[in-house]
């Protein structure tokens, strides 16, 4: 789950993590009083999206006069902002945050993430901030700092002064660096992150450290233990199908394509759409319903696939392990029925009662094609989605 940046920033206050002072606007009427809220003459305006690039597109401006202020807020409240994360369609702005805007010295990067490869949390330091972060891992990787942390010891001192040292910080820049690591690791940890980057951390002139942007993604699978958090899910942001499909506890991701998947488990999901791919097809999503599949998921799974106007034929691959074959095919006919799918549907079915799955499939009087294995089924969808 993500959090927009105001909400991440009020999260690492929480922490003791300074930031600028802001306040959010959802209304063109509300940005008089809130830049008056602020004070001074000249505001930071942030279009409120969850993806990055918003610079670049457009979704950060700096305004120098009430006039200004104004004119930024009406370009981007309520038009949607396309960045080279969220193209082509970009994203609806519905709120804006408002800044002070910094005298900066210098721009940090640090985030912190979780290495699956070395199951450990690592943070990650750069002395070059900002828009040009992607661009840098990419031509000059050394200039990317690491310090892997303990699972029991965390992180440690050492490590923090160690990065602080290389990128030149000393004194009470120094300290200040390591105190913000420790404690965005204590969030980290504390909230079940999966991400928390700072991009950048800018140090002021007077040498003080400030988080001006913040992004936090929030591990799913732990979000019972943070109602308060789950509460901020912003389901606007997400793709109206990805978001119907997690309330109906489904795992789905649109894709580009017009081969519709439903798969039961995640590596079968991925080879399914790897072969579609390899005999020259393209999935329109990624869909995995579950080992434990019933005729309700699998008819808002159908629902949701359908939904989708460029899909043009479905695939649907289960392998009965957990589920008997015979069973799933129960509730394909029955989803079918129900939702009367009006493009071709390929199923393959492997496991346990796999023939008596097939003959009810054969014997259902539906246009549903029953393939004899994985190969066939994925050239049978290509063939009927073009």
């Amino acid at each position: 789950m993500n959090l927009h940046e105001f909400q991440a920033k009020e999260l690492v206050r929480q922490y003791g993590v300074p930031t600028p002072r802001g306040t959010t606007v959802e209304t063109l009427a509300g940005v008089e009083a809130a830049a008056a809220s602020l004070g001074g003459n000249r505001w930071v305006v942030k279009a409120q999206i969850h993806a990055g690039g918003r610079g670049k597109a457009g979704g950060v401006r700096v305004a120098d006069s009430a006039a200004a202020l104004e004119a930024a807020a009406a370009s981007l409240l309520g038009q949607r902002l396309v960045t080279v994360q969220n193209a082509p369609n970009g994203q609806t702005v519905s709120r804006l945050l408002l800044e002070e805007t910094l005298d900066i010295a210098r721009e940090f990067y640090v985030s912190l993430v979780l290495d699956r490869e070395r199951e450990r949390i690592v943070v990650v330091a750069s002395g070059s901030g900002g828009m040009e972060i992607e661009e840098l891992a990419r031509t000059r990787p050394e200039k990317i700092l690491r310090e892997v942390c303990d699972p029991l010891w965390g992180l440690q001192d050492f490590q923090c002064r160690s990065l602080g040292f290389a990128l030149g910080l000393e004194g009470k820049a120094l300290a200040a660096f390591g105190q913000i690591l420790r404690r965005l690791y204590a969030l980290f940890k504390d909230c079940d992150l999966s991400l928390l980057e700072v991009n950048p951390l800018a140090m002021t002139r007077s040498g003080d450290l400030v988080v001006l942007d913040c992004k936090i993604n929030i591990d799913d699978n732990a979000l019972y233990r943070h109602q308060t958090l789950a509460q901020q899910r912003d389901s606007t942001q997400e793709d109206e199908k990805e978001a119907a499909a997690h309330a109906a506890g489904l795992n789905y991701i649109a894709l580009d394509g017009n081969i519709g998947c439903m798969v039961n488990g995640a590596g079968l999901a991925m080879a399914t759409m790897d072969l579609i791919k390899l005999h020259g097809g393209m999935p329109a999503n990624f869909l995995d319903v579950g080992g434990g599949a019933t005729a309700q998921t699998v008819a808002a799974a159908f629902k949701i696939i359908q939904s989708d106007a460029h899909v043009k034929a479905v695939l649907v691959n289960i392998f009965g392990g957990i589920m008997r074959c015979d069973i799933i095919a129960e509730g394909l006919i029955q989803a079918v029925r129900e939702v009367r799918v009006n493009v071709p549907v390929i199923v393959r079915l492997e496991g346990t009662h796999r023939e008596l799955g097939r003959k009810m499939l054969a014997e259902s009087g539906l246009s549903i094609v029953s393939a004899s294995g994985l190969t066939d089924a994925a050239e049978r969808a290509v063939a009927a989605a073009a």
